[in-house]
């Protein structure tokens, strides 16, 4: 084990390329790399071993700090560029839609955009989940990137994320795109949260609304995200409330995870794609 140990440190530090700027992926793996050696603890704890490995944590914990040096400059001029209305251009050279080959789960894009968005974990208790809430996780941010490549927002849109979360959608779509966005969460900590992160970043089309999203109004609304925030009766609730909007007027709706299903058993909605629960699915109204 501490041959391979030595061998991560070994690449770490002779690896240069990982202080480019644009090497984002392969600098995320490789801290996640570095920090697996900070915290190994050795069964043996001989003299020898000791040394070993404190010699071993020192040079990962220096290489860890330079790469975590780069990706704060870096962080620091794609949060630049977002107050000054550029950020979909410094974020562009990131935003591949290959990841999407990736499995499931959080990767290099979610670290980048969670430190340049700098939201704040709620320092009071959250409240308890009613029956068919969902626990929140944040959408990965390589699929809120296909959702606005698949829904080509425009300035003409509203996007309403339903059960919105810390906010990274509506943040996401307001920096990337000329839509509004609105984010409708009931837990009022992560709206604050939320709300102040546009505000230090001037995402001036991003607002938030501390509301159960049984409520909210859906008279704006061109399209409509769902990362399953609930299931059941609550889901029942809401597909009922939208489609009682669409006896009115056509929009979106576009979902991912467990929710795709029962959306897309609805009769008044027509996938633009086979549903997927592991992808964007995005469906349109019809009368």
């Amino acid at each position: 084990m501490l041959e391979e140990l030595h061998t991560i440190v070994c690449e770490a530090e002779q690896d240069r390329s990982l202080e480019r700027p644009e090497q984002l992926r392969e600098r995320i793996h490789v801290m996640d790399r570095l920090e697996d050696v900070l915290l190994y603890e050795p069964v043996s704890v001989s003299p020898t071993c000791k040394a070993t490995m404190d010699a071993l944590r020192h040079r990962a914990q220096a290489r860890h700090a330079a790469l975590a040096d780069i990706q704060r400059h870096l962080c620091d001029a794609v949060r630049h560029a977002i107050v000054h209305g550029a950020g979909v251009h410094a974020l562009s050279g990131w935003l591949h839609r290959d990841d999407l080959r990736e499995p499931w789960g959080y990767d290099h894009l979610d670290a980048l955009i969670g430190d340049v968005l700098s939201l704040e974990e709620p320092s009071s208790p959250i409240a308890s989940l009613e029956n068919d809430m969902v626990f929140y996780q944040p959408t990965p941010v390589r699929h809120v990137l296909d959702m606005i490549h698949r829904t080509r927002l425009g300035g003409d849109d509203v996007v309403v994320d339903l059960g919105s979360g810390m906010g990274h959608v509506p943040l996401l779509v307001s920096i990337c795109t000329e839509a509004y966005a609105c984010g409708v969460e009931r837990e009022n900590a992560y709206v604050e949260s939320a709300r102040r992160a546009a505000e230090t970043l001037r995402v001036d089309r991003a607002t938030f609304i501390a509301q159960d999203a049984r409520d909210a109004d859906v008279s704006r609304g061109t399209v409509f995200y769902l990362y399953t925030p609930f299931t059941g009766g609550m889901l029942r609730h809401m597909l009922d409330r939208l489609h009682d909007e669409a006896r009115q007027r056509s929009f979106r709706v576009v979902t991912l995870g467990p929710c795709t299903p029962a959306v897309a058993g609805e009769p008044w909605l027509q996938a633009a794609s086979e549903p997927n629960a592991d992808r964007i699915t995005v469906f349109r109204s019809v009368a």
